[in-house]
């Protein structure tokens, strides 16, 4: 394997910063390995002035780089902040913030988690963009940069080379889904074991479901997820499901959209699109068994779903990441 650069990913630090958010890209990208265990990212952190940033917790941190650094990213990430100024009153840039992106080379990628979106949005990265941000923060979002597309009931939006994030614990799932994107289901389902979080939460998924944890005296749907897991070469129909829950359709279902979020038939269609893409990754099955392991049954289906899910043909997903394992 070649001795390539590291693929640096940027985070700018602002005043009023969530510690949390912070983290989140160190943590999920710093444990991103290839097959020979090198890291794959290098991160690194700016603020706009070398020193003493501010959080909204009771502590500040120290950063070592100005925002010249930014010069250098691949990837540039940007958590939320409760001190954004004009930039959440008025929707434009302070002048030290402008100064700061104008060291971000084109075609560098561009992410925000939560309200960091704002700060895209503001340096017209958004213009005429789909984007999502935290839920509470979505109508204000949209009425002040009208001309941004603002979806407040996704977990995070892939538009290329701008990606954001709603809430908090959605730029976990962001950062997951760029690894995903730029090294596979192996390496990132890998980060988030390390990580202990779900290795999976489809960007479409709700941001906010109105009852995130059933109410104790209520059945819940695990059990018929985790038997559907067991199966998914299999053909599986909503009644065999609402079968292991002992439960109506009807009733299986609005549980079911309660809990994930999503209907199952959805939710089983990315699972089916999750178990061919680790095939397609790490065997050399032929694209008609790939199929039929995933439970799509056809190649043709398959093709289908995985162009819509993921932008490309199961061949051309297969071979962009067999030449980036063998670059």
């Amino acid at each position: 394997m070649g001795d390539h650069r590291k693929h640096r990913v940027v985070v700018l630090a602002l005043t009023g910063l969530l510690p949390f958010e912070l983290g989140i890209p160190h943590r999920i990208f710093g444990r991103a390995k290839g097959a020979d265990g090198h890291p794959l990212y290098e991160i690194v952190t700016c603020s706009l002035r070398p020193g003493p940033v501010r959080t909204e917790a009771d502590f500040d941190i120290n950063v070592e780089h100005g925002p010249e650094i930014l010069a250098t990213a691949d990837t540039v990430v940007i958590p939320a902040s409760y001190e954004l100024g004009p930039v959440h009153e008025e929707g434009r840039l302070t002048e030290e913030l402008a100064g700061a992106f104008a060291y971000v080379r084109p075609g560098t990628r561009m992410v925000s988690i939560c309200t960091g979106g704002y700060v895209l949005a503001a340096a017209g990265y958004l213009d005429g963009r789909p984007a999502t941000t935290h839920w509470s923060s979505a109508e204000h979002f949209q009425r002040l940069f009208p001309s941004v597309k603002v979806d407040a009931d996704v977990l995070f939006i892939d538009d290329g080379d701008v990606l954001t994030s709603a809430g908090v614990a959605a730029g976990i799932d962001l950062c997951l889904h760029i690894v995903r994107r730029d090294h596979g289901t192996a390496v990132a389902n890998d980060v988030a074991r390390r990580t202990v979080v779900p290795p999976h939460r489809d960007g479409g998924q709700a941001q906010y479901i109105h009852r995130p944890v059933p109410e104790p005296q209520l059945a819940t749907t695990t059990g018929a997820r985790a038997w559907a897991l067991s199966r998914l070469h299999e053909p599986i129909q909503l009644r065999d499901m609402a079968d292991q829950e002992s439960m109506s359709v009807r009733t299986f279902t609005r549980r079911f959209r309660e809990e994930a979020g999503i209907s199952p038939g959805q939710w089983l269609t990315r699972q089916r699109v999750e178990r061919a893409r680790h095939l397609l990754e790490s065997t050399d099955l032929s694209v008609d068994q790939v199929a039929r392991d995933a439970g799509f049954g056809t190649a043709q289906s398959m093709r289908q779903h995985l162009q819509a899910a993921l932008g490309v043909p199961p061949t051309a997903y297969r071979r962009a990441f067999r030449a980036g394992a063998e670059g």
